[in-house]
């Protein structure tokens, strides 16, 4: 930014009264200015912005959902790539899909995408509704990613409140109302929709999710030296940002073991379909058992009497609600094993069989 823009940065930053507090309502109108020219001069370049089609905005909001911005582009162009539009991802088999999504977690996002192509297809012709209310019908779609696709791909002026937004506005407002309640999402989304500016819902909604993530940070001290709306936020000028936004803490995971059987019989490993219903409801797994078993336990278990076996590291992955405590072992079988199993080379799991990162330290080794 040179002198003449700083200049110009500095006139837009909004002065409070001294002798009379803004209002809410009015606090959030001041941020309008200072938001839009900060977001013109720092937005990042991401592929998904500089091709706002509504699908390629629609997929990238659900590959954000839970996954870090630098994680998805790799991800993002291979899925484009691969599935170009609605038609071809309402015409994917389910396990190519999966295969495109495997490291990306959360494979429910995956399956709604596909529902929700379908009745694109079906419904629509194949584009996505330039509705705010229509996209919340979709399979996968709430009131974020339907405000987020209405306000990018088709500039409509709905808000798009994510964790990043609740932050924000959180301190800027000093709330002490717990973000993590429903009622509180749904207070700040109408008060945001009674501010947004016409003609720039895109630019305004992208903005407020990037000062989140680059500045009034999820992690750490927000960066308030830096920030385009700290004239106006209540939580710095009143020493508040460590304590806002709040929330309601989290209930402590369950912890699970397991043992994890790499298990291979003729130069094939094999693997099994999950349970349609559940955790990772049907994706392909690793054999495991409940608990950390021994070698004669599993043995016992896998009906065999005869098997070079070789322990592996253990690893532990974490769920939203549960973790797995995992201890591995390599099972060479000189006969088959009793289970309903798919046997496979590892080359096939390398393309074709999507396995959920929960078993990655497994799966590398057999790669």
């Amino acid at each position: 930014m040179d002198m003449c823009d700083q200049s110009l940065y500095n006139k837009l930053q909004i002065l409070e009264p001294k002798d009379k507090e803004m209002d809410t309502m009015e606090r959030l109108r001041a941020m309008e200015g200072p938001l839009l020219f900060w977001y013109k001069e720092h937005a990042r370049s991401l592929p998904w912005r500089e091709e706002p089609s509504p699908y390629r905005v629609w997929i990238s909001e659900i590959m954000l959902q839970q996954t870090r911005v630098e994680a998805v582009k790799p991800y993002f162009e291979r899925f484009m790539e691969n599935l170009p539009d609605i038609k071809a991802l309402a015409e994917v088999e389910e396990d190519r899909l999966l295969k495109l999504w495997e490291g990306l977690g959360y494979y429910s996002r995956a399956k709604n995408l596909k529902k929700a192509a379908e009745i694109l297809v079906s419904r629509y012709g194949g584009e996505l509704p330039a509705s705010y209310e229509e996209l919340k019908t979709l399979p996968g779609i709430g009131s974020y990613t339907a405000g987020a696709i209405a306000s990018i791909a088709f500039g409509i002026p709905v808000p798009a409140v994510d964790g990043n937004v609740l932050r924000v506005i959180s301190r800027v407002t000093e709330s002490h109302e717990d973000i993590l309640k429903q009622s509180v999402k749904r207070e700040m989304e109408e008060r945001l929709k009674a501010v947004m500016p016409k003609g720039y819902a895109s630019s305004y909604n992208q903005g407020l999710i990037e000062v989140g993530a680059l500045v009034c940070v999820p992690n750490g001290a927000p960066l308030c030296g830096q920030c385009p709306l700290a004239s106006v936020c209540l939580a710095r000028s009143n020493g508040l940002t460590d304590v806002i936004p709040v929330r309601t803490p989290k209930k402590a995971r369950r912890i699970e073991d397991k043992t994890v059987l790499v298990l291979w019989h003729e130069g094939r490993v094999a693997i099994r379909k999950r349970e349609e219903t559940g955790l990772l409801p049907s994706l392909y797994e690793l054999p495991n058992l409940e608990g950390h078993l021994n070698e004669e336990e599993i043995f016992a278990r896998l009906g065999v009497k005869e098997a070079d076996i070789f322990p592996l590291p253990g690893s532990k992955h974490v769920f939203s609600h549960v973790e797995w405590h995992m201890t591995g072992f390599r099972v060479e079988l000189k006969d088959g094993a009793a289970g309903d199993f798919l046997w496979i080379t590892a080359e096939e799991m390398k393309h074709t069989y999507s396995l959920p990162s929960a078993f990655k330290a497994y799966t590398k080794l057999i790669r």
